[in-house]
């Protein structure tokens, strides 16, 4: 279906730009394997648009969103004008690292360690040698409700609070007063280097916070170092093959920078679309691969459903200025890492299906429907940006382009 103003031009050729999406955390309904996880009943997307009394997303609407699952406020729409699917994540976790690789065709096998008691001590001690520092909590926690418990006593001491949560992953959080950013940073990598071998956990993340006892606020200096993906994945082959791969936002860090060809850091989902658009405006070809982080950091973990609402309807107003610098040739596709529904008891991700949305302008995508795994995105964009390539030992499979 062509766009209103946009004919569709004769002999359209294959994409030389891609677009990929990644609204972290929104989940389109419990995966089959979901009470493996603890997570029987979550629905992300469905149970943020009922709380909301029903969701504003004219564009996300126009694209078929409501054809991805029945949704409060959001048109089945008869001829949607991209394709529609669903994907299911086949590694053994449910985290934002994880994701992103299987997203990218690197399928892991072995669930990444977690830490429901806190980190052992013999991590705690080789952190300290490493570092020198003392800490405090090493415990899962919010990351809100830690500063709130431990800050003052952290101010008081100079000692970096330690948490962790249901995910792989070891946080380090720091008054800015008190250690500033690449002070933290260090303290981070020499965390990183520690947390190696059986204790390998995803993520290391640097969480700097400011304010006054009571009134203590996260800023945006936030830094997470990833292990690098395990093998190859479709990133590694696109810069083989002499294709551009921007990260923007949390990207290149989750990549630990592996064949990211330029990282573009967004402070949030509004900066990172802007950072796509201009992208679009100034370069002709290239992967631009964006986590728009809202979703899960500032709504799913905090169990707060209305403001996740309001979130996707941001998103939605920043799509209607992206769509637009779409030219009748690239290929943009939208979808998610894992779910974190936020109407539930726990602030945890959940293991949900992802949506897919894949849209050529200018191509009509019928009545196909797409029921995949989450490496298909990585195949779809290689298959798109750089055919030759070889995808030998990357998970998931093409999908078949709107007008193709």
């Amino acid at each position: 279906m062509d766009r209103p103003g946009l004919s569709r031009p004769e002999g359209l050729g294959a994409p030389r730009r891609a677009v990929v999406l990644v609204l972290d955390g929104v989940g389109a309904g419990a995966a089959v394997d979901a009470d493996r996880f603890g997570d029987a009943g979550a629905d992300t997307l469905g149970h943020v648009a009922a709380a909301a009394g029903g969701l504003r997303v004219p564009n996300l609407e126009r694209l078929g969103l409501g054809l991805v699952a029945p949704l409060a406020g959001v048109a089945e729409v008869a001829r949607p004008a991209a394709l529609v699917g669903r994907l299911a994540e086949r590694s053994p976790a449910k985290d934002s690292t994880t994701g992103h690789w299987e997203l990218m065709g690197c399928r892991t096998d072995v669930a990444p360690p977690t830490y429901p008691e806190g980190f052992p001590s013999e991590v705690m001690e080789a952190l300290t040698a490493a570092t020198g520092l003392r800490w405090l909590c090493n415990a899962p926690a919010s990351g809100t409700e830690v500063i709130e418990r431990f800050g003052v006593e952290h101010l008081r001491t100079g000692r970096p609070i330690v948490y962790t949560s249901a995910d792989s992953v070891f946080q380090l959080a720091a008054h800015q007063d008190v250690m500033d950013a690449e002070a933290l940073y260090a303290a981070c990598r020499a965390a990183r280097a520690v947390l190696a071998g059986p204790h390998a956990v995803s993520r290391v993340i640097a969480r700097p916070f400011a304010g006054r006892p009571g009134a203590f606020r996260r800023t945006a200096g936030r830094r997470d170092l990833a292990l690098p993906p395990p093998r190859p994945t479709a990133l590694d082959a696109l810069a083989e093959a002499g294709v551009p791969v921007h990260g923007i936002g949390k990207v290149a860090q989750l990549f630990a920078g592996r064949a990211i060809a330029q990282d573009h850091p967004a402070a949030g989902n509004h900066e990172a679309m802007g950072i796509v658009g201009d992208l679009l405006q100034g370069l002709d070809a290239g992967l631009f691969l964006a986590n728009l982080i809202d979703f899960d950091t500032l709504h799913g973990h905090r169990n707060d459903p209305a403001g996740f609402a309001a979130c996707l309807e941001d998103l939605d107003r920043d799509l209607g200025d992206l769509l637009p610098a779409l030219r009748p040739d690239d290929l943009l596709i939208l979808t998610a890492d894992h779910g974190n529904d936020p109407t539930l008891p726990s602030t945890d991700h959940t293991r949900e299906w992802v949506p897919l949305l894949v849209d050529v302008p200018g191509r009509d995508p019928g009545e196909a429907r797409w029921v995949g795994e989450l490496g298909d995105v990585g195949q779809t964009v290689l298959a798109a940006l750089a055919p030759a390539a070889p995808r030998t030992g990357l998970s998931g499979r093409p999908i078949p382009l709107p007008g193709g």
